[in-house]
């Protein structure tokens, strides 16, 4: 039940914006020893560059046109 389960998330993952995940769990790991100040910052200035990616712009055009996203990790 377990491996079931596993799978099931990755399969999840898989679909799932690469560029962003990784930054969230950068973003994350920092946390641990960052300044609440400075953490701000590096999540608006992640936020800002991930805005701006090909994931981002392909993950409104899915919502608004009512499919699946398809995104290619940049």
């Amino acid at each position: 039940q377990l491996m079931g389960e596993a799978i099931k998330l990755a399969e999840h993952l898989a679909t799932q914006p690469t560029k962003g995940l990784a930054t969230i769990k950068k973003l994350l790991n920092e946390s641990l020893s960052t300044p609440m100040h400075q953490q701000l910052e590096n999540e608006r200035l992640a936020m800002r560059m991930l805005g701006q990616s090909n994931d981002y712009k392909e993950g409104v055009a899915a919502f608004m046109g009512k499919r699946k996203p398809e995104f290619k990790g940049y």
